[in-house]
């Protein structure tokens, strides 16, 4: 199907609910066990350096190339284990405290090996150092486990991290909530006394979910602080090979000043739009300014699109990287912002709105 016009559609399915379940005593009972680490620490003590417009075979035949980029070390470019998919950033969170981007990987190791989950790389532009956070989901007795998910999408607002769950809707954490940990490689949680993370330094456990209540699927997440309330976006991807004739939708939410998402009474809350998109595999949309911009892919070695749709208007197509997924914008710098995730080709990059 080519790229045609967005239209408005039923934002029942869309609807979530809340479900936060015990986290915020498991999580309680994490800070009563680990040092917790503010994100200002964990940027000082990172470990990688990125390189800002390094050599990188990503972009492909797009031309002209991006305003910026940066380049991951060649252990996380080349690695066959994890694989880059959201992106968000702190002009998308609103904090003026830093420059920061952060990335999710899901694990989908190359052989059979046990789960190790989802991390999020926290990179300063300021300094280009980066480093992992283990997302992790705590449970009772001052413990925690690996999180099994795609986390396709991230969106921050405030000091919440929002990621997507493909099948269930949308996963909370707080940046307020970093902990260190001292373990082997091969483990998590507590364990003889320590705590694992699989070699990783610290921990971010989730404290609060939203679960959809209809038939929605989550590949993808945004903030668009454009609007008034800023509003959450997320949406989905489809496979025109197995949904055939299907192209997926997207949904937004209001978000309260702050506060981030806010239930209801009945402890649901409602979308506030819902609309078709244009095209099928979408990999990443975000709204700004009355406009919908929509990362598209296409194969691991031809240049995906992005598409660029007004109201009302037929999408512009422009050419984008090979393999671009979530997409957040610099507001400061009037640039979008996605990444590329095939091995050997993962490259953050920007350009013009």
């Amino acid at each position: 199907m080519s790229p045609s016009l967005m239209t408005g559609t039923d934002p029942g399915p869309f609807r979530l609910r809340r479900d936060t379940r015990e986290l915020p005593q498991a999580v309680a009972a994490l800070a009563g066990a680990l040092p917790v680490r503010s994100l200002a620490a964990v940027l000082a003590a990172a470990n990688r350096t990125a390189v800002r417009k390094g050599a990188t075979t990503a972009f492909g035949s797009m031309s002209p190339k991006p305003a910026d980029w940066y380049c991951f070390e060649q252990g996380d470019n080349d690695t066959l284990d994890w694989y880059p998919q959201g992106i968000t950033g702190s002009s998308e969170a609103g904090r003026k405290d830093a420059q920061v981007f952060a990335v999710s990987w899901y694990w989908k190791p190359d052989g059979k090996a046990a789960e190790r989950g989802v991390r999020v790389s926290f990179l300063s532009t300021a300094t280009r150092k980066y480093r992992h956070v283990l997302l992790v989901e705590p449970v009772k007795g001052a413990d925690y486990k690996a999180i099994n998910i795609h986390a396709g999408g991230l969106a921050w607002y405030g000091d919440l991290l929002y990621v997507a769950d493909t099948g269930r809707g949308i996963r909370v954490f707080d940046t307020r909530h970093i902990y260190e940990v001292q373990g082997d490689d091969d483990k998590i949680g507590k364990r003889g006394g320590a705590y694992h993370a699989f070699g990783y330094r610290y921990v971010m456990p989730q404290v609060d979910a939203w679960s959809g209540t209809g038939s929605a699927r989550f590949s993808f997440a945004a903030v668009d602080r454009s609007a008034s309330p800023h509003l959450l976006v997320s949406g989905e991807y489809v496979d025109p090979a197995q949904e055939p004739g299907t192209t997926g939708r997207v949904a937004r939410w209001e978000l309260g000043a702050g506060a981030g998402l806010e239930a209801g009474p009945d402890g649901l809350v409602p979308a506030a739009h819902a609309f078709t998109l244009p095209a099928a595999k979408i990999q990443g949309a975000l709204s700004r300014q009355g406009r919908w911009y929509l990362s598209q892919a296409a194969s691991s070695v031809k240049n995906g699109s992005l598409l660029v749709i007004a109201d009302g208007q037929p999408a512009q197509v422009r050419k984008f990287p090979i393999g671009p997924e979530d997409l957040t914008c610099w507001n400061e710098k009037d640039q979008l912002w996605s990444l590329t995730e095939f091995r050997g080709r993962r490259v953050l990059f920007g350009v013009p709105f």
